[in-house]
């Protein structure tokens, strides 16, 4: 007997990746347009409101700002659902904390990036900072992404910092540095670098360096469009409407997790 579709609402649904994944959903058969919001106030397009929305829901998909979808995932833990798929970036640590809790009564997959290309290019670079030396191999993780992006490091490339310093068997924000500028001394051996560029339109670009003497090796991925990462946040969707309560990422939708199979 065929399962009935996982019915979606589309949180920040007048920003582009708001239009974008109300497009993705209303064109597979798998999934139902639950309802669209966007913040209190804001009517009109077919929007709705947050209560209205998260009633007939499963899972509410968000790509608005880190307080948005902290408040969100608060909200939707009070009211013990729906799931949520957070593709949000930029968060500070107290709202990490509210996602986290929130996680204790819900199911949440959070991700810096919902591409699945990239998801595999993570697993790429902690296998490699396990097997090459820090004391002879620097890593330096490269990023692009248009005008309008307003965090930096983006999410992706803190996420790559954090697989090279899972590889290393370290805490990223120990060896971390985000910012040159003067006269910065030698490198430490360990330190992961981090560069940012923003111009334009690009989708989003991210390279990681493994630098020794006389060889360098160069782990990087290119977005085209942000087709990809709405079906990243459906595949999210699908595998997160009947998961049990907790955090999850790309890499437990992927099956790379040991935790969520």
């Amino acid at each position: 007997m065929p399962q009935p579709p996982v019915r979606i609402a589309i949180a920040g649904a007048l920003g582009r990746m708001g239009r974008q994944m109300a497009n993705a959903v209303q064109a597979d058969a798998r999934l139902a347009l639950a309802g669209r919001f966007h913040r209190p106030g804001i009517v009109g397009e077919g929007l709705g409101s947050r209560d209205e929305a998260l009633a007939e829901a499963d899972v509410v998909i968000d790509f608005t700002t880190p307080a948005a979808s902290a408040d969100l995932a608060r909200f939707c833990a009070d009211r013990g659902g729906p799931a949520l798929v957070v593709g949000s970036t930029g968060f500070d640590a107290a709202e990490l904390a509210a996602i986290a809790d929130a996680a204790k009564t819900i199911a949440i997959v959070r991700s810096g990036s919902f591409s699945l290309g990239l998801n595999m290019l993570v697993g790429l670079v902690e296998q490699a900072a396990r097997a090459l030396d820090p004391e002879d191999w620097d890593v330096e993780i490269v990023e692009a992404h248009h005008r309008h992006k307003i965090d930096a490091p983006s999410g992706t490339a803190l996420m790559l910092g954090q697989a090279a310093a899972s590889g290393r068997g370290i805490e990223l924000d120990t060896v971390a540095r985000r910012v040159r500028d003067g006269v910065t001394g030698v490198r430490p051996p360990g330190e992961i670098g981090f560069a940012v560029m923003r111009g334009g339109s690009i989708v989003g670009e991210h390279s990681v360096s493994f630098c020794a003497e006389g060889e360098t090796v160069t782990l990087s991925h290119a977005a085209g469009d942000r087709s990809m990462f709405a079906r990243g946040a459906i595949a999210a969707a699908l595998w997160v409407a009947r998961r049990s309560p907790g955090e999850y990422d790309m890499r437990d939708v992927l099956g790379l997790s040991d935790r969520a199979r």
